[in-house]
């Protein structure tokens, strides 16, 4: 996998996008995830861009952002505008976002449908930027469960929607993950790495939780070290080879999106962790670095 490091991950320190970037490559990352709020804020610095990152090596594998899916549509249409324009200057091909506010069994079937139209919209409005709207397996979202997540592709419609495979929200909604991944595969563009150390405390990844600097970080772990079972998961990707759309599983890009303390020490870990099971596995490619 190409793998990448999230701005998020930083949110709450004082790091330059020049330190992230140096650290990254130094690190034989392959790219970064920009958080919106990074893009939208760097666009003040417009020195930094695509070419500038491609210097490093590395590419913005998206922009994680969390667009309005209800209300007025003009807001809707000129955030869209903004983001693919950002992603753009960042030479991002892919637009994350969450498929609402509110899980699959709490929405009325009109605010279902008032919710896939937009995201029908929002496709529409990408795709004429040539990019793809990935929607994430998150629980309180229309895409909390397989069995939605596949609704909802079915209900938009639309070929640039694609899917982000978070692993550990597959796993909390009960999914088997390999099982889910077959599933889901022909629909799968990112995929998102982290863990938890018991389902108990899955709580921690509340988005009000993770974006608060007081925030409990307590039982957010090493991707190896927690409940959801990574090394059956990579070994499984490894040994096949499995990749969606007929893609080499080693041109798909994957995010460790670390929420706790020791951002570095963490990030460096899973990453070279990763490599080793790679090298373990006896796969043909390596990871280049």
């Amino acid at each position: 996998m190409k793998l990448s490091i999230c701005t998020i991950s930083f949110r709450h320190q004082l790091t330059s996008i020049d330190q992230l970037v140096n650290w990254a490559r130094s690190n034989h990352f392959h790219g970064i995830e920009l958080w919106g709020v990074h893009a939208k804020n760097l666009a003040e610095q417009p020195s930094y861009n695509k070419e500038w990152l491609a210097g490093f090596g590395l590419h913005a594998s998206m922009i994680s952002d969390y667009l309005p899916l209800q209300g007025a549509e003009q807001e809707a249409f000129s955030k869209v505008q903004q983001l693919c324009m950002l992603a753009k200057h960042w030479g991002a091909k892919k637009l994350r976002t969450f498929a609402g506010g509110q899980g699959s069994d709490e929405v009325t079937k009109e605010e279902r449908a008032d919710i896939t139209a937009r995201l029908r919209n929002i496709c529409h409005w990408v795709e004429q930027h040539g990019i793809t709207l990935i929607v994430e397996v998150h629980p309180k979202t229309l895409a909390d469960n397989i069995e939605s997540t596949l609704q909802l592709i079915d209900e938009v419609g639309h070929p640039s929607l694609r899917i982000n495979f978070d692993v550990l929200h597959v796993w909390e909604s009960g999914a088997n993950i390999i099982d889910a991944f077959e599933t889901l595969k022909p629909h799968i563009q990112h995929f998102h790495l982290k863990n938890i150390r018991s389902a108990e405390l899955l709580h921690v990844f509340s988005p009000p939780n993770v974006y608060s600097a007081s925030g409990s970080r307590e039982g957010m772990v090493s991707i190896f070290e927690g409940a959801v079972d990574y090394h059956e998961f990579l070994e499984y990707l490894i040994y096949n080879q499995t990749a969606p759309n007929g893609l080499d599983i080693r041109d798909m890009d994957a995010s460790l999106e670390w929420f706790g303390n020791q951002c570095k020490e963490t990030l460096s870990q899973d990453r070279y962790k990763i490599q080793r099971l790679e090298q373990q596995c006896q796969h043909p490619f390596r990871i280049v670095g």
